[in-house]
């Protein structure tokens, strides 16, 4: 699938994801702007929403949804507020973290089911392995931030499975694929 998102679209959901995350802190409903109906901001896409902190780039806070059952637009609102409220390896956000903050989107294609892994391109490709009751999802640009090469790509995404290395090439696993529109604030 072939997906693309203007810089102006990038620039609508960056605002609104920083208004949901504005908004919880100070107590009110979001006040967003209103979207045109064709636009792709309004077609089903999954998508994370990563928070880091400036001037270090350190996260602070990552959620996403692989499945693409809402319109983007309301992918990135949900996200962005989970991502600094309900992330489980951080401390809620607080108010004197606001202006500090630096949010990140990723808006992902849809998945596809990868059979041979040496057709996977680091930098390109993001990866969910399933299997034996577990998961792991690592975003495209998670090897590059990291220096992986390949190999280190695909052991990676079995730990953060909770599975032995090498796992992506069992049977009782699942390897997918997807690229994703990754921008952030500046």
């Amino acid at each position: 699938m072939k997906f693309t998102l203007t810089k102006e679209e990038q620039n609508i959901l960056l605002s609104q994801a920083r208004e949901s995350i504005t908004a919880e802190l100070e107590g009110r409903k979001p006040s967003f702007k209103q979207v045109e109906d064709n636009s792709n901001l309004q077609k089903p896409c999954g998508a994370f929403v990563s928070l880091h902190m400036r001037p270090a780039h350190s996260l602070r806070g990552c959620i996403g949804r692989m499945i693409a059952n809402l319109p983007l637009i309301e992918t990135v609102r949900l996200m962005a507020r989970e991502a600094a409220f309900g992330d489980p390896r951080f401390p809620a956000l607080s108010m004197n973290e606001l202006d500090r903050l630096q949010i990140e989107i990723s808006a992902l294609s849809p998945m596809e089911i990868c059979t041979d892994p040496k057709t996977i391109e680091v930098g390109v490709h993001g990866l969910l392995l399933t299997g034996r009751g577990r998961s792991g999802v690592l975003l495209p640009q998670v090897p590059v931030e990291q220096g992986w090469d390949l190999k280190e790509y695909l052991d990676y995404i079995c730990v953060k499975a909770g599975l032995p290395q090498g796992s992506h090439n069992a049977p009782d696993t699942q390897l997918q694929t997807f690229t994703a529109i990754v921008f952030s604030e500046a």
